[in-house]
């Protein structure tokens, strides 16, 4: 397992005057309220000011014209594609998929390190507090892209589930990936249980977990699959991975295994409440019976189904039965903003599109991004709420701005309104954002740095 950076002294933090959101069981909320941090834990929520005993020699933040939630957390994620954005503008997911694999193939250590630098600089002036990654295209002497990413996020100050990705079905066995594209499947797990073994912190309060997350029923083999379900439970980590994103997708899984993409995982061990897969479009009522009597969790990502034309999940039916379900951002090449806090009104308006004005709330939207998220990611006993006792991964969200001061009720105006400024963002206790901009790491160096790589990627793949 990876040293985790020695932890220094957090004084204790008062934040007050400003609307709290809790996002706890009751959805509690206080028009005006204080929550206190002490180390890395939430020490106190409540109406009106802070208790004196508690605020004397504190860091003393007046949050007038704020609303203070639960930091967000993205559950499905491909930091590499940073550096591929708006390419295959037109494409659905297989031909959008064909059209990327020979440049993702190319990809090597510096440049998924500066793709993951960017990807969660940006989702961190964001609001987000935890951070997901699915890996899986790992070229043969490129280098440790996983450790690269770790690095990222260890630097960024930013809460880490990274999964081990694989691949092991190429083209020539009748998959949709590239064969240059893929690992063989001894190959696969051997690496998926050393970055396990290397890297997974099991501990309370840990700022990482590895989870495992062979790609998709079109890039792994029967093999593959039951092996890493296996693995995970042996170790006792999650299982990730895509799942009924298109129709071209069930068709692929009933030509080539008799049955549609739900039943094909359940009889490959990967339904549980230890497994989440991300987008989970194209459901049947007997799909969504599976997921709720099993308690699979749904990473729900809005704006990448959208922009790949995949189609709606069935989010509110999801939410009746009793599914988990959190908020991604997607790989930014199918998602160009690379933000979570946009998915948050975009989860509404999709879901009001397809169900009607009643069909998603603005706070079932937050809770979304929020509670639902550290439930799917297996961490709700510790973060996606504000309550006594919990990790201190919040954020306080500016409101009193042109963008944002006439609309009254403060959760609305953050899931309604325009992308809300980050007045302070606090991960494990420690301030990531403050007033907008990374405390952390240069975001102008980021972004060059980010800039020299894609450009490589791109020299690289023209010349063949």
């Amino acid at each position: 397992m990876t040293a985790a950076p020695a932890r220094t002294v957090i004084e204790r933090t008062v934040i007050e005057n400003c609307a709290v959101a809790t996002v706890d069981a009751r959805d509690t909320e206080h028009a005006a309220g204080h929550v206190v941090v002490h180390g890395n834990r939430i020490e106190a929520v409540g109406p009106g000011p802070a208790p004196r005993h508690l605020a004397e020699g504190a860091r003393r933040v007046d949050g007038t014209g704020h609303l203070v939630t639960p930091g967000l957390v993205n559950t499905h994620h491909h930091f590499y594609q940073w550096l591929t954005r708006g390419l295959a503008q037109d494409a659905g997911l297989f031909d959008w998929l064909v059209a990327l694999y020979p440049l993702w193939a190319r990809i090597d250590e510096p440049m998924v390190h500066a793709a993951a630098r960017a990807s969660l600089a940006m989702m961190a002036r964001g609001g987000v507090t935890t951070a997901m990654d699915h890996h899986y295209v790992f070229p043969r002497g490129a280098g440790d892209l996983l450790g690269a990413e770790i690095r990222a996020a260890r630097d960024l100050g930013v809460r880490f589930t990274a999964t081990r990705g694989s691949m092991d079905l190429g083209e020539s066995r009748g998959g949709l990936p590239p064969d240059f594209a893929v690992e063989t499947t001894d190959a696969a797990l051997a690496a998926t249980e050393e970055a396990v073994d290397t890297h997974h912190d099991p501990s309370p309060g840990s700022m990482l977990h590895i989870a495992v997350a062979p790609c998709s029923p079109f890039s792994v083999t029967t093999e593959l699959l039951r092996e890493s379900a296996a693995l995970a439970r042996r170790k006792g980590v999650r299982l990730h991975t895509h799942g009924s994103e298109t129709v071209e997708e069930e068709g692929f899984c009933k030509e080539r295994f008799g049955m549609g993409p739900t039943d094909y995982f359940e009889s490959t061990g990967w339904l549980g409440d230890d497994v989440w897969m991300a987008h989970c479009v194209h459901m049947t009522d007997a799909d969504l019976a599976a997921f709720a009597r099993t308690r699979t969790g749904v990473a729900h990502c809005p704006s990448s189904n959208a922009r790949l034309g995949a189609g709606t999940a069935r989010v509110p039916a999801m939410l009746r039965a009793g599914i988990p379900v959190g908020l991604g951002v997607d790989g930014t090449a199918s998602n160009e903003s690379g933000e979570l806090h946009t998915e948050l009104r975009n989860a509404l308006l999709v879901h009001r599109l397809a169900g009607g004005a009643r069909a998603m709330t603005a706070r079932q939207a937050l809770r979304l991004g929020t509670y639902g998220g550290a439930r799917v990611l297996g961490r709700a006993d510790e973060t996606g709420s504000l309550e006594p006792g919990k990790l201190a991964d919040l954020v306080l969200w500016r409101l009193d701005g042109l963008g944002h001061s006439t609309i009254e009720d403060p959760v609305a105006a953050l899931v309604l309104g325009p992308p809300a400024p980050v007045t302070l963002s606090l991960v494990d206790g420690r301030p990531v954002v403050e007033d907008g901009r990374l405390v952390t790491a240069d975001e102008d160096a980021v972004a060059r740095e980010a800039r020299v790589q894609a450009r490589r990627l791109a020299r690289l793949a023209a010349d063949g």
